[in-house]
């Protein structure tokens, strides 16, 4: 059985930003579910805004889903993973159990792979990471957000409705997932309200320098600048990092996600000093002891969902 226990709750009024509570969650806990929704897929997706790539994608939907009710929406990176039932995530499981605790309201679930270089997806790369994955997820540009909104949400709509709304829509990720979910609800909060964000590639893998060192392309080590820079977005976002994250050449991980945290603090206390009017970051984090693993997030993914979409009717 595996056990996090985290920091006691802290509300800070007037910053938006909370910490979980002494949260047990064991791996038990997703396996009680009696009904099952079902998993579709995998769906192959040939991009137009990366030319040359394939993907594959798997929707869960929920038992009882009703077209005119149109459910939630969760949109999870690295789509192997996430619907991998023996992995750490067990997204679908997850969302059974959440769903028929009636504890989150009906939520469609779309998990999508980067793109791999090839005609089609390879059968055989299992678990492991397409070819494609850096240039999609750690850039700062808008075409990851392009594709996914413009390509694998509308083909996802051809089939299944889900909510219009960004407070009923989450984009998540692990890693250099995280990061891209974080860039698509940055960019486009009217599209997602809300982002979890598990060991998130904050550091500078997408920085691409010139022969003279000039930077061409900056990496996620940026965004702790932007976000004080620039103007607040309405976005709840969750972070989680472990202690024991990598440290290597392009930076620091569990640094880097305290800087985003430090970031979207102060970037409401700022807004808050200046009395002005608009958004606030709603933030959460779990400080772990853990690697770069999935682990952590795993373990605690249930309460995070919970807390994503706690202020929203059971069963909407």
């Amino acid at each position: 059985m595996r056990t996090i226990i985290m920091t006691a709750m802290l509300l800070a009024l007037g910053s938006g930003t909370t910490s979980v509570a002494a949260v047990r969650i064991a791996d038990a806990e997703v396996q009680t579910s009696l009904t099952h929704g079902r998993v579709e897929g995998p769906f192959e997706l040939h991009s137009k805004v990366y030319p040359g790539t394939a993907r594959r994608y798997w929707v869960y939907v929920p038992a009882g889903y009703d077209p005119s009710k149109p459910p939630n929406l969760l949109l999870f990176q690295d789509g192997q993973r996430a619907v991998n039932p023996e992995g750490s995530l067990k997204l679908p499981a997850v969302l059974d159990t959440l769903i028929e605790q009636k504890a989150i309201p009906q939520t469609l679930g779309v998990f999508v792979t980067p793109g791999n270089v090839s005609v089609r997806y390879p059968d055989t790369l299992g678990m492991q990471n397409p070819d494609h994955r850096p240039e999609e997820y750690d850039a700062l540009s808008d075409a990851y957000a392009r594709m996914t909104l413009d390509e694998l949400l509308p083909a996802v709509a051809r089939r299944w409705r889900f909510s219009a709304d960004p407070k009923r829509r989450a984009i998540g990720g692990t890693s250099s997932g995280a990061i891209a979910a974080w860039t698509v609800a940055w960019r486009h909060p009217d599209a997602f309200g809300n982002v979890i964000s598990f060991i998130g590639s904050y550091t500078s893998i997408g920085l691409k320098l010139g022969p003279d060192g000039t930077p061409l392309a900056y990496g996620g080590d940026t965004y702790p600048g932007l976000i004080r820079k620039s103007a607040i977005r309405p976005l709840r976002v969750f972070l989680q990092d472990g202690r024991n994250d990598l440290d290597n050449e392009h930076g620091n991980w569990f640094l880097a996600n305290q800087q985003m945290l430090k970031a979207l603090e102060w970037a409401n206390a700022h807004a808050d000093a200046e009395k002005h009017a608009g958004p606030r970051y709603d933030i959460n984090h779990a400080w772990t002891e853990g690697t770069h693993s999935d682990a952590d997030g795993g373990s605690i993914l249930p309460d995070v969902l919970r807390w994503i979409w706690r202020d929203q009717q059971p069963g909407r």
